[in-house]
């Protein structure tokens, strides 16, 4: 799968890598079961909306078009299955076309090598897991794009030699269409996720950084302005719906934050998991060779290799700053990982550029050995993992409905958790409901169940722990407990019959009002479906 020498032009590695790559993501994408958050997500397609509980609603939008066509894995993954390649094929368009790095066979090398390196990150060669994070990643690497472009356009480019006014005119206008198109696709990945901010605050950290005369404050308040009707749609539905999509990011979600040396350890494994190492140390070398400040020097005064610095390394300098006190997913910083490359393909050498690929590729190959190894071995091999009971689950998810068919006519189907419903619900065909107040993540299912309707009824619930029985005996007016074993994983299910709805809701659904639904004093209170629903039109309460 990848190369250990350049023996022929680095673009003929970089095509053969595309196709490759490609083809590993196809089967892995066909053949690995769908997870609880692409689940969840695929039922947002099932519904589509202005907004979902958790994040803004663009990913439910991406796949309902594609559930319009099939609701195969293969197929409502594709979008994250060949995103990879695509962005990798853009930039090195791109880069090769740029002065900075396409005039010569040393630039076209570059440019070739660095689009490797993006496409080789081991993350882009195994990662076949459609989540908000895949058009946010999309839209964000176009608003970057733009927002570079617009800073590198020079007066005097395509048409009108330098001080002639029609030149100049044309050159401005282009220049706005530009920070316009920035503005719009930065507008669209906040309708993917919040951490668009991010992309945001690099955004005017390219105007500070800038030398007077290069700030371009009419370009980013521009940006901006394109950007706020897409912010004003995620407020409204915001303030119609429990202002959900902000508690959860800024509140509900932060039980585990507080200041730990583990996190930024972890930060910093993910950094160099994401990015390059060979080409972090590369930069790092460049520097001290040419001194610190000559080097910083040289990428403020150029402002094409300025504007990519700082999108591909800003967001990663706040991201460790928050590290001191939350743990950074890996998914996150995927989204400025592009224009990482990109600044290293003007600023490093083609030596430096190919050692960087070679690793990667080599990297990644272990990753895809180690997959394809896994996928020849039986499913008990892995029953030491603590996680055992949840990949059963998943791998055989088919046989645990089977289990559970015999209960259908008589019982309604939840399940104790998100994960375990979503799942059950995409390979059943019907929506599974989360019983119980669950934690803080994926809760869109409070504003998809109504539990009034059912007051009276049996209740089955799914659980792959051992019940309490002081979670499910005062719901009901009888219970029972039942296992079965699949692949020596336990299984449990609670067969409540006759629901007591009102006392679910002064015990459960009270709690969970109080915990999720506390609003904070200065968000106006608008339309909350839930607090209303269960608490005879109340409001919610105010943290």
């Amino acid at each position: 799968m990848t190369p250990t020498s350049m023996t022929f032009a680095p673009r003929h590695w970089f095509y053969a890598l595309v196709a490759t790559t490609l083809a590993f993501k196809l089967w892995l994408s066909a053949v690995f079961p769908i997870t609880g958050d692409e689940a969840y997500f695929i039922y947002w397609g099932a519904a589509p909306a202005l907004g979902y509980y958790d994040h803004p609603p663009m990913v439910g939008w991406l796949l309902a078009l594609l559930l319009r066509i099939s609701d195969a894995p293969w197929l409502l993954r594709l979008p994250i299955t060949v995103l990879p390649a695509a962005m990798a094929l853009v930039l090195h368009a791109v880069l090769r076309h740029r002065g900075d790095a396409g005039a010569d066979a040393q630039g076209e090398d570059r440019a070739a090598l660095a689009a490797i390196g993006l496409l080789l990150v081991p993350v882009q060669v195994w990662n076949v897991f459609i989540t908000t994070d895949t058009p946010l990643v999309f839209w964000s690497f176009l608003a970057g794009l733009a927002f570079w472009r617009a800073h590198s356009e020079r007066v005097g480019e395509r048409g009108g030699a330098i001080g002639d006014a029609s030149g100049d005119n044309r050159n401005g206008g282009e220049r706005t269409a530009w920070f316009i198109a920035a503005g719009v696709f930065l507008g669209l990945a906040f309708l993917s996720k919040y951490f668009a901010a991010l992309l945001g605050m690099a955004f005017l950290g390219v105007v500070l950084a800038s030398p007077r005369g290069q700030c371009h404050w009419r370009g980013f308040l521009i940006t901006c302005a394109a950007a706020l009707p897409f912010v004003a749609v995620n407020l409204y539905w915001n303030f119609e719906n429990c202002w959900a999509n902000l508690m959860f990011n800024l509140y509900n979600r932060h039980d585990d934050a507080g200041w730990s040396w583990r996190t930024p350890a972890l930060y910093v494994a993910t950094v160099l998991y994401t990015l390059s190492p060979v080409a972090l140390v590369a930069l790092v070398m460049q520097a001290r060779e040419r001194g610190w400040r000559s080097w910083l020097g040289r990428i403020r005064g150029d402002a094409s290799l300025r504007v990519l610095a700082i999108l591909g390394g800003l967001p990663f300098l706040l991201f460790a700053l928050l590290s001191s006190f939350k743990q950074i997913g890996l998914h996150w910083v995927l989204s400025f990982v592009p224009f990482f490359f990109a600044a290293c393909a003007l600023l490093l050498s083609r030596r430096a550029l190919k050692a960087s690929a070679i690793f990667l590729g080599v990297f990644s190959a272990v990753h895809v050995a180690g997959i394809l190894a896994s996928a020849g071995l039986p499913l008990e091999r892995w029953q030491g993992l603590r996680i055992y009971d949840g990949v059963v689950f998943h791998f055989r998810i088919h046989d645990v409905l089977k289990e559970l068919k015999p209960y259908e006519g008589e019982f309604e189907l939840a399940a104790d958790g998100y994960s375990a419903a979503v799942t059950a619900s995409y390979y059943r065909g019907r929506y599974v409901f989360v019983f119980g107040e669950a934690s803080s993540h994926a809760r869109h299912d409070d504003i998809a169940t109504d539990f009034r309707q059912f007051a009276g009824r049996n209740i089955a619930v799914l659980r792959k722990s051992p019940p309490r029985d002081e979670d499910y005996r005062p719901y009901f007016d009888s219970v029972e407990y039942r296992q079965f074993d699949i692949a020596g994983a336990a299984f449990h299910v609670v067969l409540g019959r006759g629901f007591k709805y009102p006392v679910y809701r002064d015990q459960v659904l009270a709690k969970v009002r109080q915990r999720y639904y506390a609003m904070p004093r200065y968000l106006p209170q608008g339309h909350c479906d839930f607090c209303e629903r269960y608490f005879d039109g109340a409001s919610c309460p105010v943290r």
